[in-house]
């Protein structure tokens, strides 16, 4: 037994149904473009897409099978030798559904269904383009990996730059800091970190811990350091 099809029936009847889809149909091939609700565009599409994937065929056959549907000579014609054509290369979604403003006096959902003319990009096309996408994408990962590669070796320079030993006049340097004075000719202490230089029995002068030692307070100037608390705390030598 046949199935009726899912959903309202649009007409009165099954007949009503199939000649107002068929009128449809004949009106969106010969317009390429109408304007009906939202029910009725849902229901037609099917309908018009198989039309066209037999338009498509082109022989005798599918002519007659069309023409159960469509009565109008014209609208056959039109489908047959010129919109057929233009559906090549397009496999399925030869129509498109554009919902519009609610109908005035019924607020029935409207919509625009019409044909999708457009032509088709060729497989080579789109493959190249593809194929260009890919590349450009790859050379854009490889330029960050270089930027990222160069901004590490000139961070690996500036660390050695930074890490390099700076030898001052009159003054001996150690490996690692002490608190204790390398030789009696050496007694002012030198912190790097601060810039600050610390003259025996001075107030931290014990507390800290020096890397750098100087034989004078003015080879100590000159190398840039300042004297801890200011000059008035560095003038108690012993």
């Amino acid at each position: 037994m046949p199935r009726p099809t899912k959903g309202p029936r649009l007409g009165g009847s099954a007949q009503h149904e199939r000649h107002m889809l068929a009128n449809l149909a004949t009106q969106l091939i010969v317009h390429e473009s109408i304007t009906t609700t939202e029910a009725r565009a849902k229901r037609l599409r099917p309908v018009v897409e198989k039309l066209i994937t037999k338009a498509k065929r082109g022989d005798l056959h599918a002519r007659r099978t069309v023409m159960r549907t469509i009565t109008d000579k014209f609208a056959v014609y039109r489908l047959f030798e010129e919109l057929a054509p233009q559906f090549e290369g397009r496999d399925g979604g030869y129509t498109r559904i554009i919902k519009t403003a609610p109908r005035k006096g019924d607020n029935a959902p409207m919509a625009v269904i019409s044909l999708v003319l457009e032509p088709v990009a060729k497989k080579e096309v789109v493959a190249d383009a593809v194929a260009t996408a890919k590349k450009a994408a790859k050379k854009a990962v490889a330029e960050d990996k270089a930027e990222a590669k160069s901004e590490d070796k000139a961070a690996e320079a500036e660390a050695a730059t930074s890490a390099e030993v700076t030898e001052y006049p009159g003054s001996v340097r150690l490996a690692e800091g002490s608190s204790e004075a390398p030789d009696a000719d050496h007694q002012i202490k030198g912190n790097e970190d601060s810039m600050k230089y610390h003259v025996p029995g001075s107030r931290w002068y014990d507390a800290t811990v020096a890397e750098v030692w100087f034989d004078t307070t003015e080879a100590a100037e000159a190398a840039g350091f300042a004297p801890a608390g200011g000059a008035a705390a560095q003038k108690v030598e012993a």
